[in-house]
């Protein structure tokens, strides 16, 4: 067990991918917004420290409630549905990993033409500023999400969290939730910080296609190293792998979202 002080803690469940990569888009916001911030796994909580700030300042609520204000920029106003995007001041992080060829982000992406990313994640993160997020159990806060320019419509998720991914796919329950255009609850805080942490971590592609790994720690640290961490081949204390795939959810294999992550083994 690590014993150091952490100035956040949150619950977690280390086998649905989407919230372990959410904590890592957390730790990577506090990092921008505090100058400086470790994070680790300690059983069912992740932790955060602030490196250079005091714990009043690094309370959990006003780092939500400055993710939630910052400005979403698309950065190609020609293309709604894969635009990189700019969170602004006082983070000032573009994202784009679904737009990598190279090292496999674009393996990772769940959404298709037919979806708006943009919008969702602006949906996702004017739903983070509900106080109903600002606990250590904002993982777990479901809630229909509304888009924030038109409150009659509601915004479907990107499907990184594996609650809703299991439940959505049509061979699981027999019939397509989406077709029948269901009124279903998402988890924002997951799908909007899930979008952030794969900006910097990736998982590591199995032998299988679809199927990737990633990894614990239990030792603090910073963002600049998870890379290496998340994909097992930094060690940062003990390490527990999952693997998870990233499964098409529809018949006609378009449409994809996350899996539950199933336990590939603990290292020292």
């Amino acid at each position: 067990m690590n014993t150091t002080q952490s100035d956040i803690r949150i619950g977690v469940d280390v086998t649905n991918p989407g919230q372990f990569f959410a904590c890592c888009g957390l730790l990577e916001l506090a990092d921008r917004l505090w100058g400086g911030a470790e994070g680790w796994f300690d059983g069912p909580w992740f932790h955060i420290q602030s490196t250079d700030r005091g714990v009043e300042e690094a309370a959990l609520p006003a780092l939500l409630a400055e993710i939630s204000k910052a400005p979403l920029t698309q950065l190609d106003p020609d293309d709604d549905f894969a635009s990189p995007m700019l969170v602004g001041g006082p983070f000032d992080l573009t994202l784009n990993w679904w737009k990598d060829t190279i090292a496999g982000g674009s393996e990772l992406k769940v959404w298709t033409g037919s979806m708006c990313s943009v919008r969702i994640a602006r949906a996702m993160q004017a739903a983070s500023r509900d106080p109903a997020l600002h606990t250590d159990d904002l993982l777990n806060a479901r809630m229909v999400v509304f888009d924030p320019d038109d409150a009659d419509n509601k915004v479907e998720p990107y499907y990184f969290d594996s609650r809703r991914g299991r439940s959505a796919n049509p061979v699981d329950v027999g019939f397509s939730p989406n077709k029948l255009d269901m009124q279903t609850m998402a988890y924002p805080a997951v799908e909007f910080l899930c979008l952030v942490g794969l900006q910097r971590c990736r998982p590591m592609p199995a032998d299988v296609p679809r199927r990737f790994d990633y990894y614990t720690w239990t030792g603090p640290c910073r963002p600049c190293v998870l890379p290496m961490v998340v994909c097992g081949v930094l060690r940062a204390g003990r390490a527990r792998g999952h693997q998870f795939e990233n499964a098409f959810r529809t018949n006609r294999k378009k449409h994809k979202s996350f899996l539950p992550g199933n336990p590939i083994g603990d290292t020292q």
